[in-house]
């Protein structure tokens, strides 16, 4: 954060003694939240953004700040209790969202997913990382959130490239039964399922890492060694415009359906 500050500063063509004089600030404050010691406030963030010339840029300081601390999280810190806890850690986030977006190249997305589908991904993870066996209590916990499906008002748009239809994931009978799932879920009025075949010309647009989108104006993103979460309204709108452009590639409805019927044909 600092060393953005200070980039934007200079960019202006300011000292920090001068930034300092037109905010009415103390001369060495400028110095101390562009080394990191103090963090900046909101106020702090406009002040510099209005007398750097960088207005525009005020709203993703603010979420950038803000965000500092969860936007980025290992997985060893999160589950360092087992993999409750992780999947707990963002029913707070499902209940406040009216409208999700989800991409997947490789996996069936969590509200998605039956329980044997759910119990072989966690089972391999806590085995992967050497968690803690909390794996009945943790499934039990992502089992319970796919009640956003069908509670209330909420919309589903997830799009799927068909290579993640072909993963087999807990052997031939989760994974049949799963793409079946999928068929029927494709039927409900609040879930729009769109599949990317995989002889689709990607040269615009490549196959991307998962990700999710909450109500447009958050982000995650699941890596190999942390969880991100981005809340920037300018990523934000990055990632918006990238599932527009993914959308626009996929099939829907009998076209998607004959290409989960051919992933079940294939498992069976």
């Amino acid at each position: 954060m600092g060393k953005r500050l200070r980039e934007i500063r200079k960019d202006s063509g300011l000292t920090a003694r001068e930034l300092a004089s037109r905010a009415g600030w103390h001369e060495s404050k400028c110095s101390r939240i562009e080394n990191g010691r103090t963090a900046p406030a909101d106020d702090d963030l406009r002040v510099y953004a209005l007398h750097c010339g960088a207005v525009d840029q005020t709203a993703d300081l603010i979420a950038t700040a803000r965000n500092i601390e969860g936007s980025y999280v290992e997985w060893q810190r999160m589950e360092r209790s087992g993999l409750r806890r992780a999947q707990e850690s963002v029913l707070p986030l499902w209940e406040r969202t009216r409208h999700f977006r989800a991409y997947s190249s490789w996996l069936v997305p969590g509200p998605l997913q039956t329980r044997a589908y759910i119990t072989a991904l966690l089972s391999s993870i806590r085995d992967r990382r050497g968690l803690p066996d909390d794996l009945e209590a943790a499934v039990q916990v992502r089992v319970g959130k796919q009640r956003v499906l069908y509670e209330g008002s909420r919309r589903f748009a997830v799009l799927l490239e068909e290579s993640a239809l072909r993963h087999r994931i807990g052997g031939s009978e989760a994974m049949a039964g799963q793409l079946g799932h999928l068929l029927t879920l494709a039927t409900l009025p609040n879930v729009s399922l769109g599949v990317i075949p995989l002889g689709t010309d990607r040269t615009a647009l490549w196959p991307v890492e998962d990700f999710w989108i909450f109500d447009g104006s958050q982000v995650n993103v699941e890596l190999v060694s942390a969880f991100l979460t981005i809340t920037q309204p300018n990523e934000v709108g990055m990632y918006l415009r990238t599932f527009a452009s993914l959308a626009d590639l996929a099939v829907y409805g009998a076209a998607a359906r004959t290409l989960i019927t051919a992933a079940i044909d294939s498992v069976e």
